[in-house]
């Protein structure tokens, strides 16, 4: 990690930080218990995909889609998909995705063939299943040795944004921002696809707002930066949105192309696209099971509460559902290492003091969770279309950046609040990083904070503040502390949302091999 992170600086209460650690279990042991005996479509279709089922029906339907919506009408998604699948290959000897072409083109009917054996059933499906996820397994080991090959860049990473709508031009754009010196490029997803309850087939051209998430153009995009990094000595990392109604999907299609991050996190579609919480949650943590397993960073959200919620006052509904976040993160088997919590340098420009105060939050959330690559936001929210003072704010934003040491860091482009940034506006962001990180490269190992001055007593104000949040989370639940407003100032109820039909109660012989594969690993 960077100069200045984990020193102890701000003479943090251990007592303190360990009650939330142990608050933040509480909550996400509630979570699990409530999500339990439940699967979506999402996750069903997941199983899917890890199974090598891709393409679409004549009417542009995935071939995902079908089968779960097939197995689901007849009656029999409560056992879970692979059971079906498992009985099929052993019944016709066809592979997953001849199962699913047959079953489109209404050639087969799973209801109609006999049953084996379950045991028969489960060994067959978890065979093919191993067997897939060793051939992932294989394609991410040849992709860190790249990485070790080509040097990784050293942190904080410089994370930049691109999307056009056109995958095409996408390329374009993300070689020239590695040209520009980025080491991690986001593709924007296109606006509200968070909300489709499928995953769109093939390369796209066209988007609102951004590029449409499919696995042929996360294929095409790994393919563009590998060849560019091959070109020029140095890996570039590549990020997408492995949220909304399709998370799990998406972190299976990520897995399959090499993608090295992914943006994780329920929350942020659970308040911002009012997706139904059970559902987002069940989801998220099957997704962030896939992500943990092939070394895939997440990046959770909590950035983004600042953007509806004042920054100086939730400071400590942040750094509480850090502390949950990066528990449900670990019950999904994501080691610290892959664990991108999320902040962000969003208090008004005219607050006095302002700068000591997101230093202080900095400082905190790096200290809290030393080991976790924190993925710390530009200021956006009261961004008004003056470029130099933007420009400016991203310069303090950047100095905070190096002299804590965070992990990730999403460049600001001074035409933020504007319009979608051109790539010379990004040029210039990462211009204004480079200047900063190199002029204060060692200045978090020069500082000192004053005893119980403002950047100290802001922070212990802030974990007090997480604390007491924590701890009444604790006793009433998450569901119910997300129904009165706690995060973002949003509330979400238990009983409503979007994607709520897709929730399926399981029964008892419900099973999953992707989930029980991956679950061995991770306590083996």
């Amino acid at each position: 990690m960077s100069a200045g992170a984990g020193a102890g600086k701000l003479d943090l209460d251990p007592g303190l930080v360990a009650a939330c650690r142990a608050a933040a279990a509480q909550i996400a042991e509630q979570v699990a218990e409530r999500i339990a005996g439940r699967t979506t479509f999402s996750v069903e279709r997941s199983v899917t995909r890890l199974l090598g089922m891709d393409g679409a029906d004549g009417l542009e339907v995935p071939l995902p889609n079908v089968l779960v919506d097939h197995v689901h009408d007849g009656g029999g998604l409560g056992r879970g998909v692979a059971y079906w699948i498992g009985n099929a290959m052993l019944q016709t000897g066809r592979s997953p995705q001849q199962i699913a072409e047959a079953v489109s083109a209404g050639e087969l009917d799973l209801f109609e063939l006999r049953l084996a054996e379950e045991p028969a059933i489960r060994e067959r499906v978890t065979e093919e299943c191993a067997t897939r996820l060793r051939e992932i397994s294989q394609r991410f080991e040849e992709r860190r040795a790249i990485r070790e090959r080509l040097g990784d860049a050293a942190a904080p990473l410089r994370y930049v944004l691109t999307a056009t709508g056109d995958v095409y031009e996408d390329v374009v754009h993300a070689k020239a921002v590695a040209q520009a010196g980025g080491d991690i490029v986001a593709v924007i997803r296109s606006t509200a696809q968070s909300l489709l309850d499928y995953v769109p087939y093939g390369p796209t051209t066209e988007g609102y707002g951004g590029t449409f998430a499919t696995q042929a153009n996360f294929k095409i995009m790994r393919e563009a930066m590998d060849e560019w990094s091959e070109l020029h000595g140095r890996y570039v990392r590549l990020s997408s949105f492995c949220s909304g109604l399709c998370m799990s999907e998406i972190a299976a299609m990520g897995a399959w192309e090499g993608f090295d991050n992914m943006v994780n996190d329920a929350l942020y579609g659970i308040l911002y696209r009012d997706i139904n919480i059970v559902r987002g949650l069940i989801d998220q943590r099957v997704s962030r099971m896939i992500n943990g397993y092939f070394g895939v960073v997440i990046n959770t959200g909590e950035d983004n509460y600042l953007r509806t919620a004042d920054a100086v006052e939730a400071a400590p509904s942040v750094t509480a559902s850090q502390f949950i976040n990066h528990q449900l993160a670990r019950d999904s088997g994501v080691p610290d290492a892959q664990i991108g919590l999320g902040d962000a340098f969003e208090i008004d420009i005219p607050v006095t003091n302002g700068l000591l105060y997101e230093w202080a939050q900095a400082q905190l959330t790096r200290e809290l969770f030393p080991d976790c690559p924190v993925k710390y936001m530009p200021p956006t929210r009261h961004m008004d279309g003056n470029l130099f003072r933007t420009h400016a704010a991203d310069a303090l934003f950047n100095l905070v950046t190096i002299a804590t040491g965070q992990g990730i860091q999403t460049i600001g482009v001074p035409t933020e609040g504007i319009f979608t940034p051109h790539i010379h506006d990004r040029v210039l962001g990462l211009q204004n990083v480079d200047y900063v990180f190199n002029a204060a490269r060692d200045l978090g190992e020069e500082i000192e904070f004053k005893r119980g001055g403002i950047i100290q007593t802001r922070a212990k104000e802030v974990l007090a503040g997480a604390h007491e949040l924590l701890e009444r989370i604790a006793q009433t639940g998450l569901f119910t502390a997300v129904e009165q407003a706690t995060f973002g100032d949003v509330s979400r109820k238990l009983d409503e949302g979007r994607g709520i039909e897709g929730i399926v109660d399981t029964d008892e012989g419900y099973f999953n091999p992707v989930v029980e594969l991956m679950r061995e690993a991770s306590y083996a």
